[in-house]
């Protein structure tokens, strides 16, 4: 049975959408951009490797790190996670963009990635919740965008030889393949400057307790967020613990987080290389003298590390995913994570005479994914409990966090 765009139409009026939904759903958004598709594109790497696509999003030259993500989705998260500052990301999973872009479902205040790949963009979006298209999204933001090529091939690539710089580029007439290697070459990577300066907060705010639903909650303890790269969800994660959270720029020194009289202090996520980030490390070494119960996340779980004496080193190619397997090693369960990061805390630098020990690792390639102590109240991990893109399944983290700070207070 054939049925037209009108009769369809009225089919819909009759299916009830989800609880919360502002509108009807609508039949997909037949797009009138594939006019603005047509614009042969390079993506070139700084060994000289090249791949040839088609530009979308803005028409602008992307320069930075190429790196590679494995969620099958969250493009919009990993879009607006400051984490990303600096980089170029190719997604492995071939099919972006159909359920277009949610407002509500930003990360942060800004996209922060330089630039992005994808093998197949799909302009005709559909979702009852969506505003617009992932193309409209990053040419608003200034983010140029290349599809059509082969990301497998590309990802094999970068997990041979490494990360490496790159530049998405549409080619003038008179640019040679050579003059655009050479751009790539000279790109900026993201750990050749402080990136965090870039994403971190520009002033103290406060995120208050907050229902489920979203209306005020019941406020059980205060929190000191040191901002190196926040993301939404923590914040979302937090809230709904009882949690209010003071956000401070990650330039706050321990004097300014001590005058918030916290009962505890977490450190986020964040880009680049940790090193670089020594007055919130000076901060961590007198929040770890006081004894205040500590909480990091990522690059959060990196500082730590360098605020009691371990190392850090660059990974080859980086985490970056929804699905990257960790083994907590005090219980022996391993939780599936999501991941972006591409420095590690070296596992031989551990100070396991001061207390300090491993407390999780991954499966993958055995590198540090958890810093725990003996006897004080703190603990890191490198992965995103928050998820974000997804998997929520390590939310239980949180939950740990607020019972270690409650029996702190209850013991003193």
């Amino acid at each position: 049975m054939s049925v037209d765009s009108g009769e369809a139409m009225e089919l819909l009026k009759n299916i009830q959408t989800p609880a919360g939904a502002e509108k009807l759903l609508t039949l997909p958004a037949f797009s009138d951009e594939r006019p603005e598709l047509n614009n042969p594109t390079i993506l070139a790497l700084e060994d000289g490797r090249i791949f040839r696509g088609w530009g979308f999003g803005a028409a602008e030259v992307a320069e930075g790190e190429v790196v590679f993500n494995t969620s099958m989705t969250g493009y919009q998260e990993i879009c607006t996670d400051p984490s990303y500052r600096g980089e170029i990301v190719c997604l492995t999973y071939p099919i972006i963009g159909n359920y277009g872009i949610i407002d509500a479902d930003d990360e942060s205040r800004e996209s922060w990635l330089s630039g992005l790949i994808v093998r197949d963009y799909t302009p005709e979006w559909s979702n009852w919740r969506a505003q617009t298209s992932l193309h409209r999204y990053l040419q608003k933001r200034g983010i140029p965008g290349i599809y059509g090529i082969d990301t497998r091939a590309l990802t094999r690539h970068l997990r041979t030889n490494g990360l490496m710089r790159g530049v998405i580029v549409r080619p003038k007439p008179e640019e040679s393949d050579a003059e655009i290697i050479l751009r790539a070459q000279n790109a900026l990577m993201p750990a050749q400057k402080n990136v965090v300066a870039d994403v971190t907060t520009p002033s103290i705010y406060r995120y208050p307790a907050r229902s489920i639903e979203g209306s005020s909650g019941v406020e059980t303890m205060r929190m000191a967020v040191l901002d190196c790269g926040l993301k939404e969800n923590i914040l979302r994660s937090l809230a709904r613990r009882g949690v209010s959270a003071t956000v401070l720029p990650n330039t706050a020194s321990l004097s300014d987080v001590m005058a918030l009289q916290p009962d505890a202090v977490f450190s986020s996520p964040g880009p680049g290389d940790p090193e670089r980030n020594t007055t919130t490390i000076e901060a961590l070494q007198g929040v770890l003298a006081q004894h205040i119960p500590f909480f990091g996340i990522c690059l959060g779980h990196q500082l730590l590390g360098l605020a009691i004496g371990c190392t850090t080193s660059r990974l080859k190619f980086g985490h970056r995913g929804g699905n990257h397997p960790v083994k907590d090693l005090a219980t022996g369960k391993v939780h599936i994570t999501s991941q972006n990061h591409g420095f590690q805390v070296d596992a031989d630098s551990v100070p396991v005479s001061q207390g300090w020990r491993v407390s999780q690792i991954n499966l993958h390639d055995g590198s540090v994914e958890g810093l725990a102590h003996e006897t004080l109240p703190v603990f890191s991990v490198q992965y995103h409990p928050e998820g974000a893109p997804g998997p929520q399944d390590n939310q239980y983290l949180f939950d740990r966090f607020i019972a270690m700070v409650q029996d702190s207070k209850n013991n003193k």
